[in-house]
């Protein structure tokens, strides 16, 4: 039976650049064909197509390799979870060029500190994005999501559709924007009023 490497890399924002995790993988023997990645979704998030692809790819005997933990999950209990639906498999992980041993005590002790880690500078990235927001609305800099339509143009909006000559598609189409936008707007003035 063959042993066929599969690499998974992740980055959170689409800012970043997986040129240095793809690299890491070619180096530890992952073709670049074998290599699935995600771009712009956290660890947090268990929604990633890439990851899924990855899981889906690897048969019993093979390795999934990832560059580090941190890439793969960003909680205790998701990384265990991979981990322990992996080994059940028979599918071996990775991190790096360490091989992941769930039957080595060490091994598994080492990987739920390196987990333990990774959710921790999660959890403070989380902490330190909330405490910016936090200090920039005190100073009235994040005001949030701005409405589509200027002051005058939603009175203008609102003036119109209260002349019943208009209806909300008639609106949509004239203000160049969707009808749950011409719905908000109106809800918006009615409550100004």
């Amino acid at each position: 039976m063959t042993t066929t490497l599969i690499g998974y890399a992740r980055c959170s924002t689409d800012k970043q650049d997986l040129a240095a995790q793809k690299a890491t993988l070619e180096k530890l023997g992952v073709a670049a064909d074998r290599i699935y990645t995600d771009q712009g979704l956290t660890g947090t998030n268990r929604s990633r197509p890439g990851l899924d692809q990855a899981l889906a790819a690897v048969r019993t005997g093979d390795t999934l390799i990832v560059p580090k933990l941190d890439r793969l999950a960003r909680s205790v209990p998701d990384a265990r979870f991979i981990a322990d639906a992996l080994v059940a498999r028979g599918v071996k992980l990775a991190l790096g060029s360490s091989v992941y041993d769930p039957i080595d005590p060490m091994g598994k002790m080492f990987f739920n500190i390196l987990a333990t880690f990774a959710e921790f500078e999660a959890d403070l990235v989380r902490l330190r994005t909330r405490e910016g927001m936090a200090v920039a609305r005190a100073r009235g800099k994040l005001r949030g999501k701005q409405p589509k339509l200027s002051e005058k143009q939603q009175k203008e909006l609102r003036r119109m559709h209260d002349s019943g000559n208009y209806a909300i598609s008639d609106l949509a189409e004239l203000f160049s924007v969707s009808r749950p936008t011409v719905y908000r707007t109106l809800s918006r003035q009615a409550g100004a009023t």
